[in-house]
């Protein structure tokens, strides 16, 4: 019985050492796998050089090469519109008249008092003849022929002025006549049939004409992507209404000065409008060819950081550790950025990397098919 006591004590002391040193081993295993999770895995970013032109796409504006909005230059009433809108007129048609009654009578007024400053006139000057002729023979003074001489060119002036502002009532009555003033569309009609019709910009515009057959585009550049844009240089654009559809235009003009609030500056660009499929007004997505920086790389967007101290990329060393470096951006393509410095094509950029990084972490290299690196 002893020996069996003795057997059956060493026998559990073997399991139960046995188990603890399984779980002993397991503990550790469990450790250095805890440990090898807390260390993240990566991938890397593809970096790509700048091998050709770039192109920059940004929302425009298309507006008319000509528009006029038109104003009455006479008050009155309207009396007929001949032109509404989307009519193709020609210089000089004809789009309204005005009944303009306080201008005719105003005419009527200037007409007779042109008449009477013209038979004022005339009585002067046949006044002052006479008395010239009775100075010779000492019948009058000087002083009173000097009068009637000067009376009568007063009344010549009374004359002058009544026939200028004759003529001035005149040209006013041709303006009772709207009319186009360029080969155009009327894209807008603001009046109609017996409306009050007050002068100058003060009043109400009664129509718009605009010329269709040539467009402007207008773009707004952001600062660091201007310099590379100059007159001459061709683009395209679409529509939305036009899907699939690219059309033509070439930039005609740089405004050579920035907006204060979003430091763009103004380019416009002209395209031809033959078929009238380019409406005023509407919205446009204009592709601007860029020329490439010399030297330049571009990496995915996602592997930007941004932090307190500008720009940043991390990047994996040789011994697998992190390297944050700070970058000088360029231009912005959307899913990928521009950098001009601070990255060569050797180095190994971290594509997406966790927002808990930090200088000198340990990082496992995810390698597949789309790393940039062998």
């Amino acid at each position: 019985m002893r020996l069996y006591r003795v057997i059956f004590l060493a026998g559990f002391l073997a399991i139960l050492g046995a188990g603890i040193a399984e779980r002993g081993l397991a503990a550790r295993d469990l450790a250095r796998w805890t440990e090898a999770q807390a260390i993240p895995t990566v991938s890397l970013a593809k970096l790509t050089t700048d091998q050709g032109s770039a192109a920059l796409t940004l929302p425009g504006t298309i507006e008319p090469i000509n528009k006029a909005a038109i104003f009455a230059r006479v008050p009155g009433y309207l009396k007929e519109w001949r032109a509404d809108i989307g009519a193709h007129v020609a210089a000089g048609q004809l789009l309204a008249s005005i009944d303009t009654p306080d201008l005719d009578q105003q005419l009527a007024q200037a007409e007779a008092d042109l008449d009477t400053a013209q038979a004022n006139e005339k009585l002067a000057a046949v006044t002052a003849e006479r008395w010239h002729g009775l100075a010779g023979s000492q019948a009058v003074a000087q002083q009173a022929v000097d009068e009637k001489e000067g009376d009568a060119a007063a009344k010549r002036a009374l004359a002058a002025a009544a026939q200028a502002n004759l003529a001035r009532l005149r040209a006013m009555q041709g303006f009772k006549r709207i009319t186009a003033p360029f080969d155009g569309v009327v894209t807008a009609r603001k009046t109609d049939i017996g409306a009050l019709i007050s002068a100058g910009s003060a009043g109400q515009e009664l129509f718009e004409v605009s010329d269709l057959r040539r467009i402007r585009l207008y773009v707004q550049v952001p600062q660091a992507l201007s310099a590379g844009l100059r007159p001459g240089i061709e683009a395209s654009f679409t529509l939305p209404q036009y899907p699939g559809r690219i059309f033509a235009a070439a930039v005609s003009a740089m405004s050579g000065a920035l907006d204060a609030k979003s430091r763009s500056m103004l380019v416009e660009l002209q395209a031809a409008n033959d078929d009238g499929a380019l409406p005023a007004g509407a919205y446009c997505q204009v592709k601007l060819p860029l020329p490439p920086h010399a030297g330049s790389l571009q990496i995915p967007a996602t592997a930007l950081l941004s932090s307190d101290r500008g720009a940043e990329v991390a990047l994996l060393s040789e011994g697998g550790k992190v390297a944050f470096r700070s970058v000088q951006l360029g231009r912005d393509f959307g899913d990928r950025l521009e950098v001009l410095s601070g990255l060569t094509e050797s180095d190994r950029v971290i594509d997406n990397p966790p927002e808990t990084l930090q200088q000198g972490d340990a990082v496992l290299w995810q390698k597949s098919a789309a790393d940039a690196r062998p």
